[in-house]
């Protein structure tokens, strides 16, 4: 049941920014660059680049329509078109920035609950509450692992978007 609940809070909070940011599923459409600046945080610094301009999608025949284009990859300039797909009204594409935000959230959502299953398996396997110590200090070293593990694949995926 706690991963099953897992599972739909990571589906609700990045799980579709996540796909789209990851290149699941066909291209939806492409943005027509108008002008790129920093994107800032709840405090103020600088946490990536974000993007507007005019949305064409590729299925529908639908007008052109504004749109943000989320942690971009990099400053395009104005004219620049940029294959994107889609979630939650946003436009989103490849770029370090992107998985390690969405990754480090869904990851920081799963590691509470796949501790806590871990802890409720082997009470059930042993028929008994088991001593929860270990598993705090497992639970506490992937909350720490999920940290460099977005670290590390956004300095992967920025390295293999750059030489792309």
């Amino acid at each position: 049941m706690s991963l099953a609940l897992a599972g739909w809070l990571v589906w609700l909070v990045s799980g579709p920014q996540l796909s789209a940011v990851l290149g699941f599923g066909p291209v939806d459409g492409v943005v027509l660059i108008t002008e790129c600046h920093d994107s800032h945080d709840v405090d103020g610094n600088v946490s990536g680049t974000d993007c507007t301009g005019s949305y064409a999608s590729r299925g529908a025949d639908e007008p052109a329509r504004g749109i943000l284009l989320q942690s971009a990859a990099e400053k395009y300039p104005s004219g620049t078109a940029v294959e994107v797909r889609t979630a939650r009204g946003r436009a989103y594409e490849l770029s370090g920035s992107a998985v390690q935000d969405f990754g480090t959230v869904a990851g920081l959502l799963l590691v509470p609950f796949l501790t806590l299953s871990a802890w409720l398996f082997a009470c059930a396997r042993h028929a008994r509450l088991e001593n929860a110590e270990g598993y705090l200090f497992a639970g506490l070293g992937g909350l720490v692992a999920v940290l460099v593990l977005s670290l590390v694949t956004a300095l992967l995926v920025g390295l293999v978007t750059a030489v792309l």
